[in-house]
């Protein structure tokens, strides 16, 4: 009898749209045992917890922690600050440059510092995040310099084995990550991307008219839109 082979497991931020359930595809495929990690922050789109549980569970993750955190407490962005308008535009391409009013101050490094506790807690040395070569530009965050820091940081940080980030769609377009989601059999109609907190996404907010850019590209139909 063949012995069961167990899984080294790794820490994947699961926020419930479509680069965080690729991320978790890419953990599968690796041959990691996916520990989820989501968010409940106050956000304005709460509704994504939803999609993170309904994705963690579809893709069989055994554990899926779900943290509470208040960060509408500090607000400064238009995601935990109701009185802070969510830019709206017509087309993908009227999206200006610069740090956009959805930037949430800290929120990766806050997710993260969760994320190395969680990994060092559950013997994991790899922590995943979907950041991708679309977000570097508006957010500080997201950049390959910060992912490095950080990096560098956690494999200091810890009182086990050094804790390693990966960010496996940091070079890809949002179309090629709709593209290798596909080839990972990710289910995107389950994701949602929406910074709004209706039931049905507006397709007017940066996240949608990007998400619909990407498909576009990618020339498959949204699996989430309702036709």
């Amino acid at each position: 009898m063949t012995a069961a082979v167990t899984k080294t497991p790794a820490v994947v931020l699961l926020s419930g749209g479509m680069d965080s359930a690729v991320t978790l595809a890419v953990a599968q495929a690796n041959g990691f045992a996916p520990v989820a990690l989501s968010f409940s922050y106050r956000q304005r789109h709460e509704l994504e917890i939803r999609s993170a549980v309904a994705v963690a569970e579809k893709a069989g993750v055994a554990r899926h922690e779900i943290v509470g955190i208040d960060l509408a407490a500090f607000g400064g962005s238009a995601l935990t600050d109701p009185g802070i308008a969510v830019p709206k535009h017509d087309r993908a391409q009227d999206i200006g440059g610069g740090i956009p009013a959805t930037y949430v101050p800290a929120r990766n490094t806050i997710f993260l510092s969760y994320a190395l506790a969680l990994a060092e807690v559950t013997g994991s040395r790899v922590i995943f995040i979907g950041v991708n070569a679309q977000d570097r530009g508006g957010y500080p965050d997201c950049r390959p310099e910060y992912l490095d820091a950080f990096g560098r940081m956690a494999a200091l940080a810890t009182a086990g084995s050094p804790v390693r980030l990966s960010a496996p769609l940091s070079a890809m377009t949002k179309a090629h990550i709709v593209l290798y989601g596909m080839g990972l059999g990710v289910d995107f109609s389950l994701t949602r991307s929406c910074y709004e907190a209706g039931e049905q996404p507006c397709g007017r907010c940066d996240a949608c008219l990007l998400r619909a850019a990407a498909f576009a590209e990618a020339g498959i139909a949204d699996p989430a839109v309702t036709p």
